[in-house]
């Protein structure tokens, strides 16, 4: 299969080569803060967009190398959701579902979570980042950030081809097209495959994706229609276990722990339907998307004892998951004045998971030199299942309010109904007289909005200074981890406050962009991953926790084609109320730091982006001490990374090399939710030779 799909590549590649180029074009304008298009510049709130040119330059396949120059913003790449993931954390914290994933204006993993080993940065116009919640666009799903994917409108594309190789023996195949236009009917098509190999025993990561888009005038009005397939087949790597204030140093760092057959393969197939229709009020615009995926998960986690007494040591899982989910928008962008627009629209979002889990357990030699059994081999000891249904739907109003020609006022307040139906069954694999049943359901209705403002203080040809402030209210449903234990209860909705001020604009003839921010978040019921008294890892809902911080993100061009990014932020998440019990007695870990949360994070990076001749960049990244436990007795050291690229543009054709981590370092990055006292580390140093071609 593997064959096949090389081929395939080669094939789209020279087929490419032939076609015409066409020109890009970024505009600053966001779509992510609010439902209207508006200058991230005016918008009250710290929206970053980082354009596709540059996550080309910088030959960014991931969040973690596409967010390297955010301020404030980590995503490690990694984490229980497989190697070909991330776990993105905001104002210093580190949660998996804590931020919300839109591509293309679609929630991107519906009413669960974020699809991250899904997301393709092949022919991507730009990103843009929002820090916090979107309230009122989104409703009840996201709290520190929302990160948007766009990619190029149908009938326009990167028309860019690459072949590349890696250590590893890894190796990818990517490209773009704007197809030629059928009269009215404009398309693209977008492909590539991926076959990444990593320094852990078996880690690996078989990717492709495939995307056609197209738009064409119906009516008075213009219809759109995307498919997305998603065909995703890791290899996991092996969490390392805490043993007491530090990581074990009984396992090898590349060793692999999980069942010969372990793999997270997942094929996710994903359509939506769009249509614009202007009418005397405004213009009406209507969305519908609709994904299924199908995934098989094999793991397998060492047990925190670390016993290599020949009794099992580990815990397997097989799991079989099928989530539908599907997501419904419509809403009318009204004039109300020269001054003032209003948005008024409703949205649905629904999400369907079904999983079946066998359980067992088996022993592996600590060694690492030993292949662990096939889960065909292990015993089942139980078969947990899960069915959860999740309806979020809301009806919102936004108005963009400007009575002075320097003063933007944006305020919003949205409705959320939200239902979900949990269904549990535990089948005993010894005893069928433990088997156990089980059905919880939470209903919620709740307004929540923001209000904020922006005013430009100062402008002088192409300097300014904009001073901007919002609060937000906001909550979201717990998340579900399809974990492998028998979980019946629904956790409490987690809720959210959030205050935001900061200064953005530009100095030196516009060749400096800057923006500093200041934040408050005040939360209640977070979910956190923790050990029960069984030392069982688990999810609960932790009584209190306050983010806050300050930074700075600046960006100088000092030539047309030389810009330096420096970056830094200051954050301080804690919790504010939480006790919890791992066996011990209960232990009050409040105003103890989070997890993972690092004081200080620094960037920075120069970029060399000449059109034809050498080119390259340079990006570094620092992150501070923290803590792998609650109790704030575990602390991880700083570190830093440094990326690379360098290459030659002659003509259409592009040679260029790329290094991400050259330092290697492997701290750990992400506590496992499944493992006990288990963490995921940095994947280590990678090296990429690319030959790319405009088309």
């Amino acid at each position: 299969m593997r064959q096949v799909f090389r081929g395939a590549a080669a094939c789209w590649l020279l087929f490419s080569a032939n076609m015409a180029a066409a020109e890009e074009s970024i505009e600053t304008v966001q779509v992510t803060a609010t439902r209207l298009p508006e200058s991230a510049g005016d918008v009250p709130a710290d929206v970053s967009i980082i354009s596709g040119g540059e996550l080309r330059e910088r030959q960014a396949q991931d969040l973690s190398t596409a967010l390297a120059l955010t301020a404030g913003v980590e995503a490690p790449a990694g984490g229980d959701a497989g190697p070909s993931s991330a776990v993105p954390s905001f104002w210093g914290l580190h949660e998996f579902d804590a931020f919300l994933l839109v591509v293309d204006g679609v929630p991107w993993g519906g009413a669960f979570n974020p699809a991250i080993p899904d997301l393709d940065f092949n022919d991507v116009q730009r990103v843009e980042v929002l820090k916090g919640s979107a309230p009122v666009a989104f409703g009840a799903t996201s709290f520190v950030g929302v990160i948007q994917m766009l990619h190029y409108p149908a009938g326009e594309a990167a028309n860019h081809a690459e072949l590349a190789y890696g250590n590893h023996d890894s190796w990818r195949g990517a490209g773009s097209i704007a197809l030629p236009q059928w009269g009215d009917w404009r398309h693209s098509f977008v492909a590539d495959w991926e076959d990444r190999r990593f320094a852990v025993q078996r880690e690996s990561v078989a990717a492709g994706h495939f995307l056609y888009r197209a738009e064409t005038p119906l009516g008075p009005g213009t219809l759109r229609f995307d498919a997305d397939i998603s065909l995703t087949h890791d290899v996991p790597p092996s969490p390392i276990v805490r043993d007491g204030d530090a990581l074990t140093d009984r396992t090898p760092i590349n060793a692999n722990y999980n069942p010969a057959n372990s793999k997270m393969d997942e094929n996710r197939y994903h359509a939506n339907l769009g249509y614009v229709l202007p009418t005397g009020w405004g213009d009406w615009s209507t969305l519908v998307s609709f994904a299924h995926s199908d995934i098989r998960d094999i793991r397998g986690f060492l047990r925190a004892d670390l016993t290599h007494s020949g009794d099992p040591n580990a815990d397997s899982f097989d799991q079989h998951r099928r989530i539908q989910d599907a997501y419904a928008d419509t809403h009318l962008t009204h004039k109300l004045a020269e001054n003032a627009e209003l948005v008024l629209g409703a949205d649905l979002l629904y999400g369907l998971g079904r999983q079946s889990s066998a359980n067992g357990e088996y022993f592996v030699p600590l060694s690492g030199l030993v292949l662990p059994p096939p889960t065909t081999a292990i015993h089942v000891d139980e078969t947990n299942t899960i069915r959860d249904k999740r309806v979020f739907g809301g009806q919102y109003a936004e108005i963009d309010w400007r009575p002075l020609s320097a003063l933007d006022i944006l305020a919003g307040l949205r409705l959320n109904e939200t239902f979900e139906d949990k269904n549990s069954g535990h089948l005993d694999g010894f005893n069928s007289a433990d088997d156990e049943f089980a059905q919880d359901e939470s209903r919620t209705t709740r307004l929540s909005g923001m209000i904020g403002a922006s005013y430009r203080a100062w402008k002088e040809g192409g300097d300014e200074a904009v001073i901007y402030a919002n609060y937000r209210n906001a909550f979201k449903p717990a998340a579900i981890d399809f974990g492998f234990e028998f979980e019946p209860d629904v956790l409490n909705p987690e809720t959210a406050d959030s205050y935001e001020a900061g200064i953005k604009g530009a100095l030196a003839g516009g060749r400096i962009a800057y923006e500093a921010d200041a934040f408050l978040l005040n939360f209640s019921n977070l979910v956190v991953a923790t050990t029960n008294a069984d030392g069982e890892p688990e999810l609960v809902n932790a009584g209190g926790e306050r983010l806050k911080g300050v930074e700075l993100e600046t960006r100088f061009l000092l030539t047309p084609d030389l810009s330096l990014a420096a970056n830094i932020a200051w954050h301080d998440a804690r919790f504010t109320h939480f006790v919890f019990d791992e066996g011990n007695g209960p232990d009050d870990v409040s105003g103890n730091q989070l997890t993972l949360a690092p004081h200080i994070l620094a960037s920075a990076g120069l970029l060399y982006t000449p059109p034809q001749g050498f080119h390259g960049s340079a990006v570094v990244n620092s992150v501070g001490r923290r803590f792998l436990d609650e109790e704030n007795e575990a602390p991880a050291p700083s570190y830093t990374t440094l990326d690379i690229t360098a290459g030659y543009r002659f003509g259409r054709w592009d040679v260029a090399f790329a290094g991400t981590n050259l330092t290697d370092e492997r701290p750990p990055v992400t506590q496992s939710e499944f493992g006990s006292s288990s963490y995921h580390l940095l994947p280590g140093r990678t090296l990429w030779l690319q030959l790319g071609a405009a088309l």
